[in-house]
């Protein structure tokens, strides 16, 4: 690129509070969150459009909730299949283990299958909303620089055709993908592993349904395993290992691919192929999740495998964890150490994830035939037991997104660090409503029953709720309880007031006649702007 022929802007009204270099899921998640607190916000994408290949294929509760902050969760339910059931079975098809995943209290369906293109599409859409987020589509971003000083980023970012901006941002959320050029330019290491198998990917277009086409099935074949799976929006989805003395070319053809299919009763009439792709499994690690003024999301500071369906979601909870203290503090309402605590309680969570994904995944894929035998009937011998298939599938699928360490008071409790439950509450004016509706993504203090005060919390502005059992008239700063969720949940834990964090997460709670733990250091909440709600 000759300097004769490139047009340079310099660094002057392209001045962000974020960047955020990715518009993938995670980088979109960021940029409706941060859009949604008034923040300057940049998003820089390679691509022209949404990335055509659906590669996520599954979502859990807690990601629809975070999407429901935003504003688009009924929106993006609408292409989502939810209630379906997921079947380990054996070579001949004969289920060796069904069960649906346990619901964790998120007030959403606790799987719903997804078509990944689709989902980028709306949360697009919503990032459209707001007038203070830029996107610069088919740029790409070369060079970050952090200033000397600390006190910003300058990104050098090219267009397409050939242009090339100066932008100045406070932060940068980097969710550029497994191959992340912002990772490799932060000298960060990428610990870990590529597993040897090659997986093909096929993406089809439904034509004639078959039999519980929408069920998701773990084929643990010895001879070929594979992964069945319904994706909505009339598509399917199937993957299948390389094996060895396969023909990775020929093994993506139509022909080969009819042929895999054929053996579940899937003729030519039934499916059109989309695409088939090829790829590898991984578990890495970025090193550091922070390096200085600059944050490794999504794939690019981990990456897992796919059996429970949780890398996009991982990437989605790491926006979500982020983006309201980047809000925070460029606000003014919390010092900038709060940052340190993103890798604190990120990196634990999607090291336990990876975990179960591994373990999941070594299941499905067992090839030695003895061994074969032995989980056959291990898992035939459960399927009857009352409650064990679903014990045994909860313990090994995706865990509780819980915080031992991170920004939370001491001393701790058995609320601390964990995300309270959302069900449905009725509100002061009587209607029933989610509960994260009511919490409105701020900080809150939360009462069993009539507020005890708490004037360290009280002093700075920090809004209190009651929590009414059951049965109560709705009266204002009141929920009632009226599922009888919330008031057993801090039973069990000994606690009757919470400082919920503006993520729903308790920072601080306290036992009845007690005093909350008093509020960070360098706390000063500033007004919320209004938020905009989805269209």
């Amino acid at each position: 690129m000759s300097s004769e022929t490139s047009a340079v802007t310099r660094a002057g009204d392209d001045a962000y509070d974020v960047a955020v270099i990715g518009y993938g899921p995670t980088g979109a998640t960021a940029a409706n969150l941060l859009g949604g607190t008034g923040l300057r916000v940049v998003v820089v994408e390679r691509e022209a459009d949404v990335f055509s290949r659906a590669r996520a294929i599954s979502t859990d509760e807690e990601v629809i909730r975070i999407w429901q902050r935003i504003g688009l969760a009924e929106r993006l339910k609408l292409d989502m299949l939810a209630e379906r059931p997921l079947d380990f079975v054996d070579a001949r098809g004969r289920t060796l283990l069904s069960a649906y995943p346990a619901p964790r209290g998120h007030g959403h369906p606790p799987q719903m299958f997804i078509y990944q293109p689709a989902l980028e599409q709306v949360l697009r859409d919503g990032v459209d909303r707001y007038p203070n987020v830029e996107v610069l589509l088919r740029h790409e971003c070369l060079r970050l620089r952090q200033s000397a000083d600390g006190a910003g980023v300058e990104l050098t970012v090219v267009g397409a055709d050939d242009s090339v901006r100066r932008l100045r941002a406070k932060y940068v959320i980097a969710a550029d993908g497994g191959a992340s050029l912002t990772r490799a330019q932060l000298n960060v290491g990428y610990e870990g592993r590529t597993y040897e198998d090659r997986w093909v990917v096929i993406d089809t277009k439904m034509l004639k349904p078959w039999p519980d086409h929408d069920r998701l099935r773990f084929r643990c074949d010895p001879a070929r395993p594979a992964v069945d799976c319904p994706t909505p929006l009339g598509h399917h989805r199937w993957e299948f290992p390389i094996l060895p003395g396969d023909d990775e070319k020929q093994l993506t053809s139509d022909d080969a691919i009819h042929a895999m299919v054929s053996r579940y009763g899937i003729g030519r009439d039934q499916i059109k192929i989309l695409r088939a792709t090829v790829y590898s499994h991984h578990v890495r690690f970025a090193a550091r999740f922070r390096v200085g003024r600059v944050f490794l999301a999504g794939d690019a500071a981990h990456a897992m495998p796919p059996w429970i369906g949780q890398g996009m979601a991982a990437g989605v909870r790491d926006a979500a964890n982020l983006c309201w203290k980047l809000a925070a503090v460029l606000r003014g309402e919390l010092p900038e150490d709060l940052l340190d605590s993103y890798e604190a309680e990120r990196k634990p969570h999607v090291k336990e994830v990876t975990r179960r994904a591994v373990l999941v995944g070594r299941l499905i894929t067992e090839r030695r035939l003895p061994v074969a035998r032995a989980r056959n009937g291990v898992l035939r011998a459960i399927r009857p037991v009352s409650g064990l298939t679903a014990r045994l599938v909860d313990a090994n699928w995706i865990p509780v997104a819980s915080y031992a360490k991170g920004f939370q008071a001491r001393p701790r409790t058995k609320a601390s660090g964990r995300q309270i439950p959302q069900p449905w509450v009725t509100g002061s004016d009587g209607e029933r409503v989610r509960l994260d509706d009511v919490l409105g993504g701020r900080w809150l203090l939360l009462h069993l029953g009539l507020p005890r005060p708490q004037p360290a919390w009280e002093r700075p502005g920090v809004p209190s709720l009651a929590v009414l059992p059951a049965g109560s008239r709705p009266a204002e700063n009141a929920v009632v309880d009226s599922d009888g969720v919330l008031l057993p949940w801090l039973a069990e834990r000994g606690v009757t007031t919470l400082a919920l964090r503006p993520d729903a997460y308790v920072y601080a709670a306290a036992p009845a006649g007690a005093q909350l733990p008093p509020p960070p250091a360098g706390f000063a909440p500033a007004p919320r702007p209004a938020a905009v709600s989805a269209q």
